[in-house]
């Protein structure tokens, strides 16, 4: 296997200090190739980078309107979000719905991953709570889709569980992926996440993006999904996030969406294409700075939206006083 190559480096002041090797895929829905960089039929865990894709069924199932959920709520079931008292109250307010708190979350706790809000939460003198999760959002939907299904959802998490057998079948079938061989692992907030080509992935989003390939059905899903997240984009992930600032910024002309370990995704609805990125040795600061070389190529923004990807395709890095002493920037093979 050829080795990867490198996509992201970092300089310290005009030395080259650090090196992010990874893979890029750029598809349209058929499979087609429009860029391809390293080996993008390697299996990655997709993580959280699928989340809209797992949301699907919420909305095509009917369970988001039977219990009420709007944008909000929606765009917080395709998040990973920080923990901030927006995300909180809107998982609370979802669960609420149900009739359910946060007791019914199989997702666990942790700090919010806003250091303003962590923060503020432990000048309170209260600790985290399953709400503060950045899946909360997400686990709320499938609460929600295990009450429209009328099956009982204690261990909703599981493989075996009906809320996991329709997710795993949706992402299935947008991706194009044969999951039922796939390597399978379990995620942070303990749904099973699989392995699959990262082509299969861009191909996901491709479709997801533009409805082809799709049943009439979960296109629309797809559509109102997309929607609910370029209305409320604070919900997908959080104030001064990349997920968050790009939607900001590029409006509907982008759905991105981080994944744990270095994976990053992203639809571009009007040119049907799909992306899928993974950085080898898992760094967020990477597969954020790839996104942005990978849009700008194909997007080529003007005005804000351009001065706005520009400064996150070559970024200062600073010291503890502030003072920039290198920075993080694509790499030749992503400005091509």
């Amino acid at each position: 296997m050829a080795p990867s190559p490198t996509l992201v480096e970092v300089t310290r002041g005009l030395a080259v200090e650090s090196r992010h090797c990874g893979a890029v895929a750029v598809v349209d829905a058929d499979g087609a190739t429009v860029l391809a960089l390293g080996d993008v039929e390697r299996p990655v865990f997709a993580r959280s980078s699928v989340k809209a894709l797992q949301a699907l069924p919420l909305v095509e199932s009917g369970a988001a309107d039977r219990f009420g959920f709007a944008e909000p709520e929606l765009a917080l079931a395709c998040a990973s979000h920080a923990g901030e008292p927006e995300h909180v109250a809107t998982a609370a307010g979802a669960l609420a719905r149900l009739g359910l708190d946060d007791a019914a979350l199989e997702c666990g706790a942790h700090w919010p991953l806003s250091d303003t809000a962590a923060r503020a939460l432990a000048a309170s003198g209260v600790g985290p709570s399953p709400l503060h999760n950045n899946c909360s959002g997400k686990h709320a939907g499938f609460l929600c889709l295990a009450c429209a299904m009328d099956v009982a959802p204690a261990g909703y998490v599981e493989a075996a569980h009906p809320v996991q057998r329709e997710v795993t079948a949706a992402i299935e079938a947008t991706t194009g992926a044969s999951l039922a061989s796939a390597p399978v692992g379990t995620d942070g907030c303990g749904v099973p996440t699989y392995a699959m080509p990262l082509v299969a992935i861009a191909r996901g989003f491709a479709r997801f993006g533009s409805g082809q390939g799709l049943t009439p059905a979960r296109a629309a899903a797809a559509r109102r999904l997309m929607a609910a997240v370029w209305s409320a984009p604070n919900q997908v992930s959080g104030t001064g996030r990349f997920d968050t600032q790009a939607i900001q910024a590029l409006g509907d002309a982008v759905f991105v969406k981080v994944g744990a370990e270095g994976v990053h995704a992203a639809a571009l609805p009007a040119l049907g294409l799909g992306i899928a990125i993974k950085i080898d040795d898992g760094a967020a600061r990477a597969s954020e700075t790839a996104m942005a070389a990978v849009l700008a190529r194909l997007l080529a923004p003007t005005g804000d939206a351009g001065d706005w990807l520009a400064d996150r395709v070559r970024r200062p890095l600073r010291n503890v006083a502030g003072k920039e002493v290198g920075e993080v920037r694509a790499a030749d093979a992503l400005l091509r």
